[in-house]
């Protein structure tokens, strides 16, 4: 039976806090010890450490930041979809309050998504490592003055891009940024990184899909730099010359599901529809 939770919710949302405030009433009847913060809120809250659940109220950027939070915790991490899409939430606000049993029971099924992680070492020997769900990017700080990105696969050199960005996402990522860059969709629970150029003039434009124990080593040439890009959230300014290494994180975002895992191309399908049903109606 689950004991504690922590209910995180999106910033500036009057919806989202409010939901989150009546998931928490709701838990805490069934006997559920629960907290309700901000997902961006510093510190986080202390009941991490001990909670059986974080529960989170928001989009896709609400969970993003959220799995982040919870390393190396490894907290089940269920998502309750009031942005537009919900690529990573499993239940509407209605179909919450109808598993709230099952939820206390713990009577969900979880699923395992890889990580991806960064690990940045500027000239002075100073080093930053991040942990992301859905990508790290590496790409131009300066609008239209494209970056070299010296690539290597595994020790070995694959070709210097000319590019906008080198992006290195997981399976979960798949459907975002690298998408819409030209990359492929990987079922969700694969343990492949992808690796996607941004605009590469000249050289190797497609998608490579690594193996499970793949490294990518990075390397900028700029007269302006290059930011270090984590799940769109988390920005890290590097210098020319800097190399930045990515590899699948040690750590896992598990989720609780209660939707079979089969619905998810269905789901899949869905949601691309209606977001590109959305951006017809905007530019008309």
């Amino acid at each position: 039976m689950l004991s504690g939770a922590v209910v995180f919710h999106a910033p500036r949302s009057e919806g989202a806090a409010a939901f989150a405030e009546q998931l928490a009433r709701e838990l805490e009847r069934n006997n559920v010890a629960t907290v309700v913060a901000e997902a961006w809120s510093e510190p986080p809250p202390k009941e991490l450490d001990t909670a059986g659940l974080v529960a989170c109220v928001g989009g896709d950027g609400t969970v993003l930041r959220t799995a982040r939070v919870i390393v190396p915790r490894g907290t089940p991490l269920l998502g309750v979809n009031m942005g537009r899409l919900g690529f990573l939430t499993d239940l509407s606000p209605r179909d919450c309050f109808q598993v709230v049993e099952r939820i206390v029971a713990e009577d969900w099924r979880l699923e395992q998504r890889i990580m991806v992680r960064c690990d940045v070492t500027d000239s002075a020997g100073r080093a930053f490592r991040g942990h992301g769900l859905n990508d790290i990017v590496v790409s131009r700080s300066s609008p239209g003055r494209p970056i070299y990105v010296d690539v290597r696969i595994d020790g070995a050199r694959l070709a210097n891009y000319r590019c906008d960005g080198i992006i290195v996402s997981t399976p979960t990522g798949s459907t975002g940024y690298s998408l819409s860059a030209g990359g492929p969709i990987l079922a969700p629970t694969e343990h492949h990184l992808v690796m996607t150029p941004v605009s590469a003039h000249l050289a190797l434009a497609r998608s490579l899909v690594l193996q499970p124990d793949g490294v990518v080593e990075l390397e900028v040439t700029s007269d302006t730099g290059a930011i270090v890009s984590i799940d769109g959230q988390e920005e890290v300014p590097v210098s020319s010359g800097v190399r930045v290494t990515v590899r699948q994180s040690e750590f896992i975002t598990r989720f609780v599901r209660f939707r079979e895992p089969q619905m998810f191309y269905a789901d899949l399908a869905e949601r691309l529809d209606t977001q590109l049903s959305s951006a017809m109606s905007q530019g008309a």
